[in-house]
């Protein structure tokens, strides 16, 4: 199927959005129970850990989130935070003070002043006119507040963008304001459904459809990634799997034994990689083993690794090789890992 789908449907009961792009799932938006990544909070200083250089936060219905190297703030104060990722069983939520006010084509950016155009948008004409729109949706605004127009603007109206800002402008003083009192949550997360309307950006074709995910190649693909197993071009595979301590990903060959078999199988799983761990909803320490690579070949796949990542857009940082030829890298967990959530959509 050749173009960009957004598939909306459910598994097991709760919203599901897949993005397929010429029929290969590119990302998924999962409806995630409580407190998802995205949710804006009053919470409540506790007690700070210098061990952690950083402070638990009381949240709503008994829950706490963990807030890294916080300056000037004291236990009991009330801080307004973010939502930054997921935490494992039983570990506090990541939170930031750096709040996001995100909706389809703005983002509003409280102590981040300035007007800012996405860099996607090219056009100098249209970066101008929306430079000047932004100016003056923006005017009055308190000058901690700062605005980010995003990519889609540029196939978008003028009046749907003014709207736009003026809603996230609303909502990002709204809650600024609002700074007193117990734990609570002040804006939720974005349903799944909402999420591929507000962060996708315009596609080919959107199916609401019952069978949606079935019919258009989604439904399979992340059965699939309920597996370890990766098929890769050119017969190589990898495997990936989560241990309690890191993600390790194992490289194989497959068939080809030629002098070059390594390399192409490690620049094939370095350009999937980055899929692979997002779909997933995979991060932390990542272990790779890649299929055996001279040394004078490793900076290839290291460069191919780097190309793929940036293009992800996540946040993640690569270690490089390790003494045994395996190489490190760091992600955030940014979502809920796959695995878990269809556990729970079955049970």
């Amino acid at each position: 199927m050749k173009g960009s789908v957004i598939a909306l449907g459910q598994i097991g009961g709760r919203d599901v959005a897949a993005l397929m792009v010429d029929g290969v799932l590119q990302d998924l938006a999962l409806e995630i129970d409580g407190l998802a990544p995205g949710a804006i909070l009053r919470g409540t200083v506790g007690r700070p850990v210098k061990g952690l250089g950083g402070v638990f936060v009381d949240l709503p219905e008994g829950q706490t989130g963990f807030l890294r190297a916080p300056k000037g703030l004291a236990p009991g104060q009330a801080v307004l935070v973010q939502i930054a990722g997921v935490a494992e069983p039983g570990k506090a939520l990541p939170l930031t003070l750096r709040l996001l006010f995100k909706s389809r084509y703005a983002i509003v950016t409280p102590e981040a002043p300035g007007l800012n155009v996405s860099r996607a948008i090219r056009d100098e004409d249209a970066r101008a006119d929306l430079t000047a729109l932004a100016t003056e949706a923006m005017a009055g605004a308190d000058e901690s507040l700062g605005l980010i127009l995003r990519s889609v603007c540029e196939a978008a109206s003028e009046d749907e963008i003014a709207d736009d800002i003026a809603q996230m402008r609303a909502l990002a003083e709204a809650v600024l304001a609002d700074l007193e009192g117990k734990p609570e949550l002040l804006v939720d997360a974005p349903g799944a459904h909402e999420q591929a309307w507000r962060d996708w950006g315009d596609v080919d074709t959107v199916d609401d459809s019952e069978d949606a995910l079935d019919h258009t190649g989604a439904l399979d693909q992340i059965e699939a990634l309920a597996r370890a197993e990766v098929q890769l071009e050119g017969g190589a595979s990898m495997a990936i799997e989560a241990t309690r301590a890191l993600i390790a990903v194992d490289v194989n060959t497959g068939r080809d034994t030629s002098p070059a078999a390594g390399l192409k199988a490690g620049i094939a799983a370095a350009r999937d990689l980055p899929r692979q761990l997002r779909l997933r909803g995979l991060g932390g320490m990542v272990v790779v083993d890649f299929a055996p690579v001279p040394k004078r070949d490793r900076h290839v796949v290291e460069q191919v690794l780097g190309k793929a990542f940036r293009a992800d857009g996540g946040e993640t940082s690569l270690a490089g090789w390790t003494p045994l030829g395996n190489f490190e890298l760091t992600r955030r967990r940014d979502r809920v890992p796959l695995a878990e959530w269809l556990e729970g959509a079955e049970a």
